[in-house]
């Protein structure tokens, strides 16, 4: 019986969600077109269950490019409309489109000068007849047995909440490297962290010119320790580079391999990669490659930095 009303629940709320998805259409896309040309925040609001979909609702829009709050109706009427101003647009979420506070926040929202975009599941509501745009939800019953409890209701509204945030967020063209700015925190944050963020650079990284006596390549190394050098020529471009194991195999081949000088040592030409390339590509190449270090350049092939395996576990992306 548990498991049968379990997935009775799943059934009508995922069914809820693909009725909605069959009647998007113009309405959906002017909301977009509202969203995106919102010139100040989009302020989402409801009470009760719906409130708290409208308090991840605006998280959403916020960590994706929009800026988005919270507005509980109930304190909008005593104070905290001051946190609406012109150019917002308001989005109210009510599933019967007639609850008090919200129906009563309508006139009040509209003297402001603010757009409404409504969420309801009765379009002759007077929330919805009173929205500029009215997105149904077309929930007709609830998962609960008793369809009393707010489940479908909500479910619909928050999928369609955030099919909004995304469509908004690729219309205004957000980039990962933008969601990167506004994650900063946590495992999400450093998958997002990009080469320019993590790699050696200025006086730490090893360099050497052409003409460098092995020696000196060999203390260079040493004394940069990640295991290369890069060797460059005078205008900073990258001729190729000088590893530990390049080392390794002249000494076993030379008697004498201080005699030499970069340029007879150097045979890689070196991988490299932007600074504005994620850490997660990064660590692709490395891997793909089998290889510890990345050389970053910029698109003259001037050498920007360096980054060693090391650097990616110190912030673990392993």
């Amino acid at each position: 019986m548990s498991l049968e009303l379990a997935r009775e629940v799943l059934t009508t709320e995922a069914e809820a969600i693909v009725r909605l998805r069959d009647r998007l259409g113009t309405e959906f896309l002017r909301a977009v077109d509202l969203v995106a040309g919102c010139s100040g925040r989009v302020v989402w609001t409801g009470i009760g269950k719906s409130g708290i979909i409208c308090r991840k609702l605006a998280a959403t829009m916020s960590s994706t490019g929009t800026p988005a709050l919270f507005l509980h109706p109930a304190e909008a009427l005593h104070g905290d409309l001051g946190m609406v101003a012109a150019g917002d647009v308001v989005v109210a979420v009510s599933n019967s489109g007639e609850t008090e506070e919200l129906v009563r926040l309508v006139e009040v929202v509209k003297r402001l000068g603010t757009t409404l975009i409504s969420f309801t599941s009765n379009p002759a509501s007077a929330l919805a007849r009173n929205s500029d745009v009215h997105l149904d939800l077309a929930v007709d019953r609830e998962a609960c047995p008793h369809n009393l409890a707010p489940t479908a209701s909500t479910t619909a509204a928050l999928a369609l909440g955030d099919a909004l945030a995304v469509v908004v967020s690729v219309r205004k063209g957000f980039r990962p490297e933008d969601f990167a700015l506004l994650h900063p925190g946590g495992k999400l944050g450093k998958r997002l962290l990009t080469v320019g963020d993590l790699m050696h650079s200025n006086d730490q990284i090893p360099r050497v010119g052409p003409d460098t006596p092995m020696k000196d390549v060999i203390y260079e190394m040493s004394r940069k320790g990640l295991g290369i050098t890069t060797v460059l020529d005078a205008r900073g471009s990258l001729l190729g580079v000088i590893t530990d194991g390049d080392l390794r195999r002249l000494m076993e081949a030379d008697s004498d391999p201080l005699h030499c000088t970069a340029a007879q040592v150097v045979k890689a030409h070196g991988v490299t990669i932007a600074p504005t390339a994620l850490a997660t590509e990064a660590l692709h190449l490395l891997e793909q490659r089998r290889i510890t270090s990345l050389v970053v350049t910029d698109p003259e092939r001037r050498v920007v930095g360096v980054l060693h395996v090391h650097d990616l576990w110190g912030v673990g992306l392993f």
